[in-house]
């Protein structure tokens, strides 16, 4: 069967079509960093470093939010599940070390940690129960969204033993202090789909204007990687440095109004 949006972002000729133009334009070393866990993991999935040029080189960036949450925010998170409340989850949160220990072995030795797939679920268990529930809120911008209206939800209902431990990141500060590190050289960003659709282009074009290096919101299929990183060489070879969308069935240039 046929799947719309998603066979025709895996067509094989559209992706010899892109790497031949790739291999045609680039002509200098290049360093681009993917920032978004997903994007790696598809770059790994359909083996996209092993077909570019051997001078075209993706580097990882920040990943996702659990791997960039410090361990001063987890040995809070534990001190906090010492405490008499209930604290609700994201399952990946749970191995996470922090200076002694994790969520996991502390749930281990009692303490009342429950894992949730929403922050709306851990609005639910303080709705069943009278004892204060935390919820741990990690995540980027697509994630504090959710967190805000579960908050919004809560306050309109009146649930009084309902609140949020917030540890969410901001995708640019984390961008700028890559590029501005003097250890690393990046010459363009593959910047994240799903973070943009809420953010949308301005904070890169921030970037792009003051570091002067070129960054486009890039989808998450193969042939949406291999024209994100079309477009980025097509800037480094006529020594551009803008912010543009790749992505543009999904994101739109002022991003979602209203969950900003």
């Amino acid at each position: 069967m046929k799947l719309r949006y998603i066979d025709e972002f895996r067509d094989p000729e559209v992706a010899r079509r892109l790497l031949s133009e790739i291999k045609k334009i680039s002509r200098r070393p290049v360093r681009l960093m993917e920032v978004c866990g997903t994007h790696t993991m598809n770059i790994g999935r359909y083996g996209l470093r092993g077909l570019l040029p051997h001078h075209v080189q993706l580097i990882s960036g920040p990943g996702c939010p659990v791997c960039v949450t410090t361990t001063k925010e987890i040995d809070m998170m534990i001190k906090l599940a010492e405490e008499d409340v209930t604290v609700a989850t994201f399952g990946d949160l749970m191995r996470v070390p922090g200076s002694h220990t994790n969520l996991n072995q502390q749930r281990a030795r009692g303490a009342d940690i429950r894992v949730v797939y929403s922050s709306f679920d851990a609005l639910g268990l303080a709705l069943k129960n009278l004892k204060p529930v935390v919820f741990l809120g990690v995540g980027f911008e697509t994630t504090a969204p959710t967190v805000a209206a579960t908050i919004i939800e809560a306050k309109k209902r009146r649930v009084r033993n309902f609140s949020v431990f917030s540890a969410h990141k901001l995708i640019p500060p984390a961008m700028e202090a890559l590029v501005s590190s003097p250890d690393l050289r990046i010459d363009g960003f593959i910047c994240p789909g799903h973070v943009s659709v809420i953010i949308g282009l301005r904070p890169y074009k921030v970037l792009a204007e003051r570091y002067k290096v070129p960054c486009v919101i890039t989808g998450f299929e193969p042939l949406d990687i291999l024209q994100g990183i079309l477009m980025l060489i097509k800037q480094i070879e006529k020594g551009k440095a803008k912010a543009e969308i790749q992505y543009t069935r999904a994101v739109k240039e002022e991003g979602n109004l209203k969950a900003k």
